[in-house]
């Protein structure tokens, strides 16, 4: 297997574009061009993530979390994102990660906690902007169907749990080809007139070069009429977070207790308990104070993360539940998930899971 096969399964999946401006996503190590033999996934890239790889004969590693996160002004192995780095390169091993991009997609990290949690109804907690375009394209009616299925099979055409989506108008077309023109139908020279379909069809910004590529490849004039236009409708499917529902309500204490038992926490730092039930959850694995604004308007029973700080639990006011599992413990299940993608994709190809524990945590 390539090692740019790979990638382009993961970016598919979790387009590099969606990750924050603070993130480095992607190849950070290695030649796409390379062939590897199978893969080991891990949260963090370390040194004995990369022993372990060299035992296992993977010539890939697949990290959620950046080794390198910052610029490097210099490679010595001055310290351990340095070490990590040359260790990989004389061994050579790849490095990849998909980091934000994943936590954006809500097939991901967070969609992944949610299902771990049995959350149903699930959607973005806030999602992300800019991430919807719609598509007018004209083409002669008989060649109608066939535009559209191309659309369609590029990834237009989505809108929430629907595919396929599109609006249709027919009209009448003008045009007059000049000198040099191929025209498809018509006379040069001459204005013709054509009986069109106006197609309408809503996509994901990402998806616009495929897309693009298969209108041209299908529509049959030389110079097609179509227009690009960006929306400011949310797309909730990406963004930060999530928040869904359980299937029936629990008291606190015993929601509490279930959490900690699914993703292993040693302990759990909560707010006070109010003695009302949980049913509404929201997650955000990794870092995710940030959402608890979101949480709280989303009208979460409870809000599930990690790195929360001191003050920032004062934010629940006494409405809902911040419970701090961890960061390592809110993303332990995306190696899982990760694999499990992967291996749908490539079920001949080995995808491993890191036996390295890399939590620089640990509670006595």
């Amino acid at each position: 297997m390539h090692i740019k096969e790979v990638i382009a399964a993961l970016e598919a999946w979790a387009p590099p574009v969606l990750q924050e401006e603070y993130d480095n996503s992607g190849l950070q190590v290695g030649d796409p061009a390379l062939e590897v033999g199978s893969a080991l996934v891990c949260l963090d890239c370390t040194e004995a993530v990369v022993d372990e790889a060299v035992a296992k004969g993977c010539g890939l590693i697949i990290a959620h979390h950046p080794v390198i996160f910052r610029g490097l002004n210099s490679l010595t192995g001055r310290n351990d994102v340095e070490r990590t780095l040359l260790k990989a390169i004389r061994s050579n091993v790849a490095i990849y990660a998909i980091h934000t991009n994943l936590d954006n997609v809500l097939e991901g990290v967070n969609g992944e906690i949610a299902a771990r949690l049995g959350l149903s109804g699930l959607r973005v907690l806030d999602p992300k902007p800019g991430q919807l375009r719609k598509l007018s394209v004209f083409v002669p009616n008989d060649h109608a169907d066939a535009l559209r299925s191309a659309l369609f099979d590029a990834g237009a055409g989505k809108v929430g749990l629907y595919d396929e989506c599109s609006f249709n108008v027919e009209g009448q077309g003008t045009f007059r080809g000049g000198e040099g023109t191929k025209a498809f139908i018509g006379e040069k020279g001459k204005r013709h007139t054509e009986p069109e379909t106006r197609i309408e069809v809503i996509y994901h910004a990402p998806l616009e070069s495929a897309i693009m590529v298969a209108m041209r490849a299908t529509h049959p004039y030389e110079e097609v009429a179509y227009d690009l236009v960006p929306l400011t409708n949310a797309h909730q499917g990406i963004g930060s977070g999530a928040v869904g529902e359980l299937p029936e309500a629990m008291d606190e204490a015993s929601f509490l207790a279930r959490v900690k038992g699914v993703f292993g926490a040693p302990m759990v730092r909560h707010t006070a308990l109010r003695g009302r039930p949980v049913k509404r959850v929201a997650v955000c694995g990794g870092s995710g104070a940030f959402l608890i604004g979101k949480a709280l308007a989303a009208g979460a029973d409870a809000y599930i993360s990690g790195d929360v700080k001191y003050h920032e639990f004062f934010q629940a006011e006494g409405r809902m539940v911040i419970a701090d599992i961890g960061h390592f413990e809110s993303e332990r299940f995306t190696m899982d998930l990760i694999q499990r993608r992967l291996a749908g994709i490539f079920p001949t190809f080995a995808v491993r899971l890191t036996d390295t524990v890399t939590n620089p945590i640990h509670v006595s």
